[in-house]
């Protein structure tokens, strides 16, 4: 069947080319307005306890949004100021929204710093109003504030930051996205060895990228998309559709060096039968590693699930229809491998590639490099055991932004003396004496320095505010959480707030987690075993990912949790990983180092059936032959899916650049270590138990028999006649004039 799509594509190339042209053009026209359509998405699923809490507490006692402002830098008694500032805040009063000004000057509050040269200032905003008219009556609120004449004024709060934070992920869209592809395109000239080759899989790049935000648009009007899951699928679809593309020209340009004589639809059915099996396993292989996302049904993954499952599908398409469409419109511009071109000015020397070199090394000496190979891997995950997740609040955002500075500033001079109060529901009346006991052993747990009851609240239930001096989402906090959640009591009692929303993203976490990797390790080694007929390669094929999501998210920790290298990345840590920076990365890095598993494993298992099996010598030349022929792919593979990610990396949000450089730590890791060294170091340990209970005498079904044995030797050109480029043409020296 893939061999038929290759040759429908060739033979009906510019109807190929035509559709994928109007999808493009609808994705470029339309698809920008998905950014207008996103929305902030909860990380927590709907039935969480936090969340019934928070609308609960939202029920008795309604609270619109909040603006924080710190005032510094001058003393707070000092008379001009004093006076200026209680007319602003008589301003800020006046204008429509604002429905509560809690400040020093004009309420009474003491909130001022102890060396009395800060003053925290908190604006309500009335429930009532939309978004789009809060963001105004904020908007107004600073303005008014900025007017007051001290030397510094931070103006911040959640719905300030998830403006910048909206605003940032755009920009940073366009700036990965751009320095991505201009770096990119050059590499794609270089490696591939001209200007229309190497369009060849940016084109694919750039047509599945406007059809994934053609699609994102559309999926917005279903469910809600964030800023984050749109920068997050670009990122993923362009890497993609660059790897699956570079697979399929390797394997056309191979396919015509064998069999120079032969028709472009036929060597493009060829080239679909074989390295598209790889593409379309490899797909697989990444959507079934997203769709993991599901098992823990919170908005925010379910949106990255689904998006993520588009984007697979759109680069799987590409490559499968729109690559080799290209490839037949433009076969005569794609040079074979070495061939002399304004790009390459001499013809490349015979000799295995980087991956052949490190696979002989290894297979030299298995035991010692899979074992040294596994203790780096290891040891660069050490820094794993001090990982702290947390949610993402306005310290995610760039070190220039003002709502992150509000929010800092907060933290440094009001959070200890003047905590953010953990909210409880208690389900009776305040004259209940259930209540008073449970509010009297509220106020004995450890820390607990204040609790107060709200007022105008219902008369059937009761609003405790409990105090702790700390961060709002601290771990003294969590643990306040815990032990009112533990508390014995006849009454209900609801938790809410940001450490409560913490504890119970990390217990969905732990709980869903086993789910989730049983469904993806399920799934993937099915993939690998359909593909290999074996149930060893699976095995190991997993035990490898797994050694470099365990590197990577050492490296992560070690990066953006303790900061270091942060001055050469730009940004400023905040002490902990994004909550879903670890589970996005598992399933990104899992999926992709598949898709590098797949492709050398694709090849290997032909070599090994093209040598009958039989014995640990075909088991290691099988090995080896298939990573000397698929080698250069996976690395030029890699080199452009690096510089993809990379490009994101140099975008201000943290959460965005740890996938960014997490992606790159991964790809770096596999390809050049986990691919090059221990895979074949283990492969030759095993041998023959590779491939059980396969025998390894056929090819999988489907998949049609190289043309010409990787290892066979090339076959000279006929004299005196004009033929394409070979392999076997572009190795021969140059003939002197």
């Amino acid at each position: 069947m893939l061999a038929r799509l290759g040759r429908i594509a060739a033979r009906g190339r510019y109807a190929v080319l035509a559709v994928w042209a109007g999808i493009a053009l609808c994705g470029a026209v339309f698809g920008g307005t998905v950014y207008d359509r996103t929305q902030p998405l909860d990380d927590l699923r709907p039935g969480a306890p936090s969340t019934v809490a928070q609308a609960r507490l939202d029920a008795l006692t309604p609270t619109g949004e909040q603006v924080v402002a710190v005032l510094s830098g001058r003393n707070f008694f000092a008379t001009d100021l004093v006076d200026q500032a209680t007319r602003v805040m008589f301003e800020i009063r006046a204008i429509p929204g604002v429905v509560k000004v809690t400040d020093p000057y004009t309420a009474g509050s003491s909130q001022i710093s102890t060396d009395s040269e800060s003053s925290l200032v908190v604006v309500e905003l009335s429930p009532e109003l939309s978004d789009d008219e809060a963001l105004a009556a904020a908007d107004k609120v600073r303005a008014a504030l900025h007017r007051i004449d001290v030397p510094e004024v931070l103006v911040g709060g959640k719905l300030l930051a998830e403006r910048d934070f909206g605003d940032q992920a755009i920009a940073d869209a366009a700036l990965g996205e751009s320095v991505a592809l201009v770096v990119l395109c050059g590499a794609l000239v270089v490696m591939l060895g001209g200007l229309a080759s190497g369009s060849l899989p940016l084109g694919a790049a750039l047509a599945t990228v406007a059809a994934t935000l053609l699609a994102l648009t559309g999926l917005a009007g279903v469910t809600g998309v964030s800023e984050y899951t749109v920068n997050v699928v670009t990122l993923l679809g362009l890497g993609l559709a660059v790897d699956y593309s570079l697979l399929i020209v390797a394997r056309f340009r191979e396919e015509r060096a064998a069999d120079p004589r032969a028709p472009i639809p036929d060597l493009l059915a060829r080239t679909v039968a074989t390295a598209g099996r790889a593409v379309l396993v490899s797909g697989l292989a990444v959507g079934v590693a997203l769709s993991g996302l599901f098992v823990f049904a919170d908005p925010l993954l379910a949106a990255m699930a689904l998006g993520g499952a588009l984007v697979v599908l759109l680069a799987t398409a590409t490559g499968l229809t729109l690559v080799p469409a290209l490839i037949a419109v433009a076969h005569r511009r794609v040079p074979a491998p070495g061939t002399r071109t304004w790009v390459w000015r001499r013809p490349a020397r015979r000799g295995p590639g980087l991956l052949a070199r490190s696979a002989a090394f290894a297979q030299r000496r298995p035991a010692a490099v899979a074992l040294a190979v596994s203790a780096a891997l290891l040891t660069l995950g050490v820094p794993l055991l001090h990982l702290n997740l947390a949610d993402s609040d306005a310290r995610s955002l760039p070190a220039s932004s003002e709502a992150r500075q509000a929010y800092e500033a907060y933290e440094q001079h009001f959070a200890a003396k003047y905590p953010q109060p953990v909210p409880v529901v208690i389900e009776a009346a305040a004259t209940d004496p259930a209540v008073r006991s449970l509010l009297a052993r509220i106020r004995a747990l450890p820390g607990v320095t204040d609790v107060d009851l709200r007022e105008n609240v219902p008369p059937q239930s009761v609003v405790a505010e409990v105090e702790l001096p700390g961060p709002a989402a601290g771990e003294r906090t969590q643990q306040l959480v815990r032990d009112l959640r533990a508390l014995d009591t006849t009454v209900p009692v609801l938790v809410a707030g940001p450490a409560a929303q913490l504890v119970d993203a990390k217990d969905a976490t732990g709980d869903r987690l086993p789910v989730a990797l049983a469904v993806v390790v399920a799934a993937t080694a099915l993939l690998l075993f359909l593909l290999t007929g074996s149930l060893v390669v699976p095995v190991k094929a997993l035990l490898m990912n797994l050694l470099t999501m365990v590197a990577t998210l050492g490296v992560l920790v070690a990066v953006f949790q303790w900061g270091w290298g942060s001055g050469l990345l730009g940004f400023t840590p905040w002490g902990a990983l994004d909550l879903t920076t670890p589970l996005l990365l598992f399933v990104f890095i899992f999926g992709l180092s598949m898709d590098y598993e797949v492709f050398l494993l694709a090849r290997i298992r032909e070599e090994w059936a093209r040598r009958g099996g039989g014995s640990r010598a075909a088991n290691d030349q099988a090995v080896l032959a298939g990573i000397t022929a698929t080698g250069p792919v996976v690395t030029a593979a890699a080199v452009s899916i690096g510089i993809v990610f990379l490009g994101f990396a140099l975008g201000e949000l943290i959460a965005v650049k740890e996938i960014g450089v997490g992606m790159a730590v991964a790809v770096l890791l596999d390809v050049t270590v986990v691919r090059g060294l221990l895979l074949p170091a283990v492969m030759s340990l095993l041998g023959r138990a590779n491939w059980w209970p396969a025998r390894g005498t056929a090819l999988p079904t489907g998949t049609a028999p190289p043309t010409t044995p990787a290892t066979a030797p090339p076959t000279p050109p006929r004299p005196r006649r004009a033929q394409p480029a070979t392999a076997a043409s572009a190795t021969r020296p140059p003939r002197s004039p």
